[in-house]
């Protein structure tokens, strides 16, 4: 109870002159109890008083030993506004602002110097659906191409035989498969070798 009145939650006045008094009076006053005069010997000497801690003195204090009133006591006194505690930022919430704050802090520097940084060409192979279907067409009608070839080969070397010639079928499928599989390699190579090799030649103009 006692740190309730000290530190009481509420309205908080502003101390005067007849508070001031007031309050000293009731720490020797005998009718108040060892824990309320301790309390407002305390808060005396405070430049603020609580008003519930205020008023259980007033309240408790003999009425017949020149009490004041309490409009009498509180006449002069103000409101003290206290501006409430900031709220603490969560762990994870910290985390965000930081990854922001470095986000925000890369786009700044790379806008200071994108006129000096020589710009990157990302052209990549199949980039856009056109060149997907392309090549997805050219490697089917390949494979079918060896299928064919593989077909009338083996056709030919097994007298007309079904399975065989399915066979041949299969082997040269996969036998074009190989070939767009190197061709795929062979091209995406010589793009990487230019971009490399346009991205060098801008570094030595500068």
């Amino acid at each position: 109870m006692a740190t309730e009145l000290r530190n009481p939650p509420g309205v908080v006045i502003s101390m005067t002159e007849p508070i001031r008094s007031f309050l000293t009076s009731a720490s020797r006053d005998p009718s108040l109890s060892q824990e309320l005069q301790e309390i407002a010997s305390d808060l005396s000497s405070e430049p603020n008083v609580p008003y519930k801690s205020l008023r259980t003195i007033w309240s408790s204090s003999d009425i017949t030993a020149h009490r004041p009133s309490l409009i009498q006591l509180l006449s002069g006194s103000e409101f003290v506004l206290t501006s409430p505690k900031p709220r603490e930022k969560s762990q994870e919430l910290k985390a965000r602002l930081k990854k922001l704050a470095e986000m925000a802090e890369r786009n700044a520097y790379a806008e200071l110097v994108k006129d000096i940084t020589p710009k990157k060409e990302t052209t990549e192979p199949f980039s856009s659906y056109k060149d997907q279907l392309g090549f997805g067409l050219h490697v089917a009608l390949t494979m079918f191409t060896g299928y064919l070839v593989g077909y009338a080969a083996f056709r030919a070397l097994f007298n007309h035989s079904p399975a065989m010639n399915a066979a041949g079928g299969i082997l040269g499928l996969i036998g074009g498969m190989l070939v767009e599989t190197f061709l795929f390699i062979i091209r995406t190579s010589s793009q990487e070798l230019r971009n490399s090799t346009s991205a060098s030649k801008q570094k030595k103009d500068q």
